[in-house]
């Protein structure tokens, strides 16, 4: 299996080029069931060790279903396959234009929750016009084992946050230990007592927040659904930031936000207004091209699939 490893802002993420399972055809949101149902041992084989750590968020190149778009894109990491990936779709634009297959200026490409636009800028340099992005619900109130009472929105920006500033700990890098440990408590407490996005989709994203450095309009630490953080900004979590600022009147369109991540690298973000109070989110960052390595699978080796990972 052909694999190009990027990071963007220095979050990884592993696009499977070829040696894929074959998913057919349709739409990927189709697509994304029968890799999740039929081809999981793919997804742990490509993101597990030995071959690779927690971080990773891998991305499969598939053909398109929706016309005038430049590639299809199916993301997943160490717990699952994800709905939307920011940082991954910029990763993804760098590396195809690596590869030779994408030129700067304006694309679309396929995912399993919508089309998603991005323009490439340069080399490494990209900007994602995600989803349609929301805010579900406004100071929703939950308590925590050792931190009591905690408050935020609950909000879709490709994929279900949690967001709010109720930490004990400064958004530091060396904080980073107990930022997991009060973001791991927090969806906890979720689970425990029933707080979902729409439709009881399950919020597996925790955005804590806190001041941003000279020239930041905030810091985020995002911890992700197996239990990674994020080293981004986190794109989708951005997205869903700026849906809980516009409803709550903090940004108005098209106004920059720049917002940075626990270890320092930093999003460029804006919105334009949505159809039915969501929000157009535009995320602009930046990435570079680590490694093209093959992926072997010895069928003596006791763990053909990876060690570790989330059951």
């Amino acid at each position: 299996m052909r694999v190009i490893d990027s990071h963007t802002e220095g979050e990884p993420t592993r696009l499977v080029v070829s040696g894929g399972p074959d998913l057919g055809l349709g739409a990927l949101a189709a697509r994304r069931q029968r890799f999740t149902a039929e081809h999981d041992g793919v997804r742990t084989f490509v993101l597990n060790e030995p071959r690779g750590f927690e971080a990773i968020v891998g991305a499969l190149l598939c053909e398109p279903a929706e016309p005038g778009c430049a590639a299809g894109l199916i993301f997943f990491n160490n717990a699952g396959t994800l709905g939307m990936c920011g940082h991954g779709t910029i990763g993804a634009a760098v590396t195809l234009a690596h590869m030779g297959r994408l030129l700067p200026g304006r694309h679309r490409f396929d995912t399993p929750v919508g089309v998603v636009g991005v323009e490439l800028h340069d080399r490494n340099t990209a900007t994602i016009a995600n989803v349609p992005s929301y805010l579900h619900g406004s100071a929703v109130t939950v308590p925590v084992e050792g931190l009591g009472t905690v408050t935020g929105d609950v909000a879709w920006g490709g994929n279900w946050f949690f967001l709010t500033e109720d930490t004990p700990h400064a958004i530091l890098a060396k904080n980073i230990p107990g930022l997991t440990d009060v973001a791991q408590r927090i969806k906890q407490a979720l689970v425990r007592h029933g707080v979902t996005g729409r439709d009881g989709g399950e919020i597996d994203h925790i955005e804590l927040f806190g001041p941003g450095a000279a020239g930041a309009d905030s810091c985020s630490f995002v911890l992700c659904p197996g239990g990674a953080y994020d080293r981004s900004p986190c794109g989708t979590g951005t997205s869903a930031k700026l849906a809980c600022l516009a409803a709550h009147g903090g940004l108005a369109p098209d106004t920059p936000w720049v917002q940075e991540s626990v270890i320092g690298t930093r999003f460029t973000a804006r919105y334009a207004p949505g159809p039915d109070g969501t929000v157009l989110p535009s995320i602009t960052g930046r990435a570079w091209v680590s490694a093209e390595a093959t992926l072997l699978r010895d069928p003596t080796d006791p763990f053909p699939n990876g060690i570790g990972g989330v059951p």
